[in-house]
């Protein structure tokens, strides 16, 4: 939701502007962040929805990787912050990029800072993109901020890329085989069927089940499609409302083989976030905020909650975390030898990388597995189609010599 704001800096002089932030709570944490007192946040209210947000074209991850380190590096060389921007925008190849760095320079021209200015524009710089930048305003390492934003993108564009290449494959293959079914049954088998009856001869089983499952999907195909399709839009629907999604990602965490493949990426996801913002300087239950907020499962997300509220109470990080079965005994055990020797950053950056790796090794083995699985499926429905054109086939030769 956006929000206007009216408050005054640490040298009591205004500022006034706009943000984009999930709550009123969030808003606040941002303006705080920057050194911002709070005296009016009001929301921006829309009748319509924001068409012009729906349509915008999302920045590639690759194009966030490059900026990130660009700007990091002329920061580095002394270049200004809004001389840094107008360079990069000048030569960004992606239009939406181009446009939401004039509009960050102009709030930076304005008087606002960078993080807030990012905050205006979620659809390209995530919470956890916009928070980091505030602390490195703050601490003034906003270069060595940036480049590790940028190496833990990285990370993620690299595994989303890997997995798209060994999906590629498979798709191809049943694509082609659907299209030469489609084509044996509309174009081969009605000639063959209709000489075959012509003769005299009965259809074998294997041809009057196909014949049967055509008839079928001829006749109710269309009630079959608009019944499927008004179910996906209730479930999909569903899951969008919080008590749905919650439930639809407890169900993902259980299923057999997807279960602890979603469950450790998740994780591997989390003890990055916690090791990138503690090194940055943020305070515990702060971070198991922001990790929550960007936690992509609701049940993690409550788990990193409850383990926040436990945490105010002077539980520690591990303690809670083990009362959670949800958090796996690698992630507990090495928080707490994080939290022993003062080095939670480390060991958590350790533990993701080992979650990668089980993560890595079990898509490669999911993957692996589909191939073959795909090949004697096609073979056994195309041998299928095959013996119900064939023996007819077959059978009128038989009839006709008959």
């Amino acid at each position: 939701m956006d929000y206007t704001y009216v408050g005054y800096t640490k040298d009591k002089e205004i500022a006034k502007g706009r943000l984009s932030a999930t709550s009123e709570e969030a808003a606040i944490d941002i303006l705080a962040n920057v050194g911002y007192s709070v005296i009016s946040l009001k929301p921006v209210t829309r009748f319509l929805p924001d068409f012009d947000k729906l349509l915008q074209a999302k920045v590639k991850p690759a194009e966030i990787i490059t900026f990130s380190r660009q700007l990091a590096l002329l920061l580095e060389s002394g270049v200004g912050i809004v001389q840094s921007l107008e360079l990069l925008q000048g030569q960004a190849g992606d239009k939406q990029l181009k446009k939401v760095l004039i509009e960050v320079m102009a709030d930076l021209r304005g008087g606002n800072s960078l993080s807030i200015a990012l905050a205006k524009h979620p659809q390209v710089f995530s919470k956890i993109y916009q928070k980091m930048v505030g602390v490195g305003e703050q601490t003034g390492a906003l270069e060595g901020v940036l480049r590790s934003l940028a190496d833990y993108a990285e990370r993620e564009s690299g595994t989303i890329t890997k997995l798209k290449r060994a999906l590629t494959y498979p798709l191809i293959v049943f694509s082609l085989a659907l299209v030469v079914v489609v084509i044996l049954v509309t174009v081969a088998l009605p000639p063959i069927i209709g000489m075959f009856t012509s003769l005299g001869g009965e259809l074998p089983i294997t041809t009057k089940a196909l014949l049967a499952l055509i008839d079928f999907i001829t006749n109710y195909g269309l009630y079959l499609l608009l019944t499927l399709m008004g179910l996906g839009a209730v479930g999909y629907i569903y899951s969008k409302s919080p008590t749905g999604h919650y439930i639809r990602d407890m169900l993902m965490l259980k299923l057999p083989v997807l279960g602890r493949l979603s469950l450790v990426t998740e994780l591997a996801h989390c003890c990055r976030n916690i090791s990138l913002l503690f090194r940055s300087g943020l305070p515990l239950p702060e971070i198991m905020t922001l990790v929550a907020q960007a936690s992509s499962n609701r049940v993690v997300a409550k788990a990193l909650g409850e383990v926040e509220q436990d945490m105010l109470k002077g539980e520690g990080l591990a303690g809670p975390m083990r009362k959670r079965r949800v958090f796996l005994p690698l992630m507990v055990e090495m928080t707490k030898i994080g939290e022993e020797t003062g080095n939670l950053d480390g060991t958590l950056i350790t533990v993701a990388e080992n979650y990668e790796i089980e993560a890595d090794n079990r898509t490669q083995t999911m993957l692996s597995m589909i191939e073959p699985v795909m090949t004697i499926a096609l073979g056994l429905g195309v041998g299928f189609i095959a013996l119900s054109i064939f023996i007819p086939m077959y059978s009128s030769l038989s009839l006709v010599g008959g």
